[in-house]
């Protein structure tokens, strides 16, 4: 049995901290806030400001973890390679920790150093620079914080009007220390996907189905899998996701995610973890989740193939006020569709356009994707948030 130490608490840790109880696994779950979801079914936890070094250290050392769980972006990474030399596994690794907590890491090792292909791209550290960049790569253009979660502090820029307000809204969503901004050409795409990649100690790398997904505010509203790609485009994602993946080591599921556009695939951004639109894999699309695929990697349990079982989507149900106890009116709704279930996720308060829950719906592989999708949409529409 192992004792992993989960970083960040959220709705994706939770179903990670389910899928380890079920086989066995100890789990201590940290996040800056108590009551967090995967806190409400792990074996203990930790409220610590995870952005101090020190504190981190204290927790690592009081609990002895055999595996470091990284969950979101604003931890202090650097200290994972100290830990590494203690001999506890970071996942996927300290590298691909740190390089994906920030998008500066990340585009470059995918652009300058692997030679994929991405939108172009400049830095800024103030609101002069992001005018300089603007003018470099163009308008219209997307501007997001190095470091950030859940699309918070991401606008696209259309008119010199909004730069100001861009850098404004970028400063304000900025996760951890680091101020500072990628601004990128906006890529004329046909649709985004989010190819789930599941690395092994030793065995092949393994992809699920792509995934397909809407976004707005920079945060996923209903995700769906399969994707409609290309033979020759979901070759050329999977060969830029493999790349990538093993460039950054370890075992683990890498959420990696592609523009597809006329001129071919862009790689965007990658996290080393389950990824917020993979939830739809909870809707029985695969022969394993997303969070089993991930702990199974972490593990060293072989995983043999990852097989598309059912058409499936997902609709996130959100929150639109300020609350610091959010309950919820019409699961008995949603309860009684068929093909269709549902999380919430236990968050203690909720703001405007916070994720609160999730509907879940599958069908055939036979079954037109679109009418999975609407359906998913119109059971999340169901259930009502009371402040």
């Amino acid at each position: 049995m192992a004792k992993i130490l989960l970083l960040g608490s959220g709705e994706l840790g939770k179903e990670f901290v389910i899928a380890a109880q079920r086989i066995g696994q100890t789990i201590i779950a940290v996040d800056n806030y108590e009551n967090a979801p995967a806190m409400q079914v792990a074996h203990g936890f930790e409220v610590i400001n995870m952005l101090d070094g020190s504190e981190l250290d204290r927790i690592i050392a009081k609990h002895s973890p055999d595996f470091i769980v990284p969950e979101i972006e604003a931890i202090r990474t650097e200290r994972f390679y100290d830990y590494e030399k203690q001999g506890i596994t970071v996942v996927p690794s300290a590298k691909a920790a740190n390089f994906t907590m920030n998008r500066k890491a990340i585009r470059d090792l995918a652009a300058k150093e692997l030679g994929l292909k991405t939108a172009n791209y400049r830095y800024a550290t103030s609101a002069s620079e992001l005018q300089k960049a603007v003018e470099e790569v163009g308008i219209p253009c997307v501007v997001k914080p190095l470091m950030s979660s859940s699309g918070k502090g991401q606008s696209t820029i259309k008119s010199q009007e909004d730069i100001g307000k861009a850098w404004n809204y970028a400063v304000e969503g900025s996760r951890g220390d680091v101020v500072e901004v990628i601004v990128e050409t906006f890529v004329k795409f046909n649709s985004e996907i989010t190819l789930l990649t599941v690395t092994q100690n030793n065995n092949p790398t393994l992809f699920c189905a792509p995934i397909g997904h809407r976004q707005e505010r920079g945060d996923y509203q209903e995700s769906w899998q399969p994707a409609r790609i290309s033979d020759k485009d979901l070759f050329e994602a999977q060969d830029m996701a493999e790349k990538v993946t093993e460039a950054l080591g370890g075992a683990g599921l890498f959420g990696v995610e592609f523009f597809l556009a006329d001129d071919g695939v862009y790689f965007s951004e990658l996290s080393p973890r389950p990824h917020d639109t993979g939830m739809v894999t909870l809707a029985g699309t695969q022969n394993f989740n997303e969070f089993e695929l991930h702990l199974r990697a972490i593990l060293s349990l072989p995983i043999f193939e990852i097989t598309l079982e059912k058409n499936g989507a997902s609709a996130v149900i959100l929150a639109s006020e300020n609350s610091t106890n959010p309950t919820f009116d019409g699961l008995e709704k949603i309860a009684a569709l068929p093909k269709t279930d549902f999380r919430i996720f236990g968050k203690p308060t909720s703001r405007p356009y916070r994720r609160m829950g999730v509907s879940l719906v599958n069908d055939t592989l036979e079954t037109p994707i679109e009418e999975v999708v609407e359906k998913a949409k119109s059971a999340a529409n169901l259930v009502t948030i009371k402040y």
